[in-house]
């Protein structure tokens, strides 16, 4: 039986960062959903099946960050694992909204896949769990 590939949403103003999260993922065998404005992104995540979320901070439309997105992302269903990527450091109280935080600067593309299937399986996990 051939299991079906798992689906990321990225959303992402900066189209070249799009196309190259695109790219890698692809090449690890994902489906990817691309998104450049919060509203493209929540039609996408409403009508689509996504196992997890790769988020940009800075995002245009968002009143200066992708926070409300991750916050109506959670809103809607708060199983997929949301990654908040930034060139900024960690900010205070991002843990709570998102899965993951993770600078751009020194965020290697392996250290981010490793870190999106850790967030799956861990969901999956936690899934089992309340059915056993």
């Amino acid at each position: 039986m051939t299991r079906a590939p798992k689906t990321i949403l990225c959303v992402d103003d900066e189209e070249l960062e799009l196309e190259a999260r695109k790219k890698f993922f692809e090449s690890a065998s994902f489906r990817v959903l691309q998104a450049q404005s919060k509203d493209s992104a929540l039609d996408l995540f409403r009508s689509s099946y996504v196992d997890a979320v790769g988020l940009d901070y800075w995002l245009s439309g968002t009143s200066g960050n992708g926070r409300a997105l991750a916050e109506e992302i959670k809103l809607i269903s708060p199983a997929p694992p949301v990654v908040m990527l930034s060139g900024y450091g960690s900010l205070p109280g991002e843990g709570t909204i998102v899965d993951s935080w993770m600078g751009k600067a020194n965020c290697e593309p392996q250290h981010l896949l490793s870190e999106v299937n850790r967030l799956i399986e861990l969901r999956k996990h936690r899934q089992t769990e309340h059915l056993g």
